[in-house]
């Protein structure tokens, strides 16, 4: 592992460990030349899954991007970070299990949706705001009608 401070490509792992969501390895490192100390994470990456666009582009899947999107949606929303890091864990395992290393954009917003739909309902309308595209006041208030009926239903 490269270290992230001067580049040295021989750095020390000092301690492993699993990490809180129990699906990654988290390592502690040290670099002999500079003496910086760093953490690094491992995870079980089960295929290389490809997301075909909506326009037909492919492009490798990337975690982050799932990442950053998520905790976007989820900005300033009483969720522990603990419980969006078990759900981007579980959307990824579910995402590798489907079968298939070619996977619809359409098919990894609907897992999202549906998973943020079961955490947090602000940050599922965040979410759904962006990914179906909404131009105007009056998509929103379409979205939210559509919710309430089955809130109350719920109750």
């Amino acid at each position: 592992m490269r270290c992230p401070f001067c580049g040295n490509i021989d750095t020390q792992v000092k301690d492993s460990r699993p990490a809180e969501d129990h699906v990654s390895i988290r390592r502690r490192r040290f670099c002999p030349a500079c003496g910086g100390r760093f953490t690094t994470y491992e995870r079980v990456q089960l295929r290389d899954l490809v997301v075909i666009k909506s326009s037909g582009k492919r492009e490798d899947f990337d975690r982050s991007k799932l990442e950053r999107s998520i905790r976007i949606a989820m900005q300033k929303r009483p969720v522990e970070p603990e419980r969006i890091d078990q759900m981007i864990s579980g959307i990824v395992r579910r995402l590798e299990s489907l079968g298939d290393t070619d996977i619809p954009s359409k098919v990894i917003g609907e897992i999202v949706m549906e998973s943020l739909a079961r955490i947090d309902t602000v940050g599922y309308v965040r979410f759904a705001s962006v990914y179906k595209n909404f131009q105007a006041a009056g998509d929103f208030d379409k979205f939210v009608a559509e919710l309430r009926p089955s809130t109350i239903a719920e109750e």
